[in-house]
């Protein structure tokens, strides 16, 4: 690893620049810390970059790699703005990345964190490469047992129980499993949408307003829009904040689709609960979906109370690179 790097202001004893990575469909966060001599993280800076598809996908290795050296790249700039350059100049010890469609125990995720190693310049055993999810639920749930939902641009939940078990219900891809998430939103808005406008459905304001978000005159130019390469599940999703603004203006078909995923959600909490024995579970809720839409939001938490009288909604200790940082600082360890 080479010399121990000068200690940065404040801190007591040498210690290590690493870096923790949460990489999405829509966007990259890369968090950079201090470990001291003592083990104690210190969050120094953050960068942003953009998000990372599937690594089976076209150009998903290209895309995976780009979003790890653009984001740390923008959180060493945030970190020499701040006025730490001498920080920002360091060599990273370690890495943990949190990555959509890296499947735990997959050939998938040996391939990520070899892809990791190069963008990086690290050696294996200081990387840790796994599905975000699973940073998401060590972020939020450092010390206990818990169930974690996400819904963003996709959606999954993840549960552990305590005692090193733990367990997935969704998450298997845009094309098979994404009720619950901001993409399942925008394309059942605009299924909708196309019904309405060849008659199979009374016209409502949802139409009008997808279509002018899609810049689209009539039905095969939404068609079209929807079959682009570029456009994808991110096309999708962009649209649900207009699906929750329907709903919550009282849009009938609108208010359908956010039920059905409120309640898609809560199933795939129950679903989680279920194989690991959690009568009283702790749920924490994230993803940009859940969180900012708020029909969603509360539809979600009606329909949990309905489903899991017992479980509580409660915010997370920590988010997804809280997850990765400590990763990281175990490969440390180790």
């Amino acid at each position: 690893m080479g010399p121990a790097p000068t200690p940065l202001p404040g801190e007591p004893a040498p210690g290590h620049l690493i870096a923790g990575f949460d990489a999405g469909q829509t966007h990259t966060r890369c968090r950079l810390a201090w470990v001291g001599a003592d083990g104690r993280r210190r969050p120094l800076a953050e960068g942003e970059a953009g998000g990372v598809s599937h690594l089976a996908a076209p150009g998903g290795p290209e895309r995976f790699m780009a979003a790890l050296t653009d984001s740390l790249v923008a959180a060493r700039a945030a970190l020499v703005a701040s006025g730490s350059a001498s920080a920002a100049a360091l060599p990273l010890a370690a890495a943990a990345i949190g990555a959509s469609g890296i499947e735990h125990g997959s050939a998938v995720q040996r391939q990520g964190l070899n892809l990791a190693a190069a963008a990086l310049g690290l050696p294996l055993e200081r990387l840790a490469v796994t599905g975000d999810e699973r940073t998401a639920l060590g972020g939020a749930f450092p010390r206990g047992s818990g169930i974690l939902v996400i819904s963003g641009t996709g959606c999954i939940a993840l549960g552990c129980d305590g005692a090193g078990r733990t367990h997935r219900c969704g998450g298997w891809g845009w094309l098979l499993d994404g009720a619950g998430s901001a993409m399942d939103l925008g394309r059942d808005g605009l299924a909708l949408s196309v019904q309405m406008a060849d008659g199979r459905l009374p016209e409502t304001p949802l139409r009008a307003r997808l279509w002018q978000a899609l810049d689209a005159e009539d039905a095969q130019a939404v068609k079209a829009a929807v079959v682009d390469p570029g456009f994808g599940p991110a096309g999708f999703a962009r649209l649900a904040p207009l699906l929750d603004q329907l709903a919550a203006s009282g849009d009938p078909h609108a208010r359908r689709i956010l039920a059905r995923s409120a309640e898609a959600l809560a199933e795939l909490v129950g679903g989680v609960a279920a194989a690991l024995g959690l009568e009283h579970p702790p749920v924490c809720a994230v993803g940009g979906a859940v969180t900012h839409l708020a029909q969603l939001r509360q539809g979600f938490a009606e329909q949990l109370a309905r489903r899991l009288p017992a479980a509580r909604l409660v915010p997370p200790a920590g988010d997804a690179c809280d997850g990765a940082l400590a990763l990281a600082a175990e490969r440390l360890r180790d």
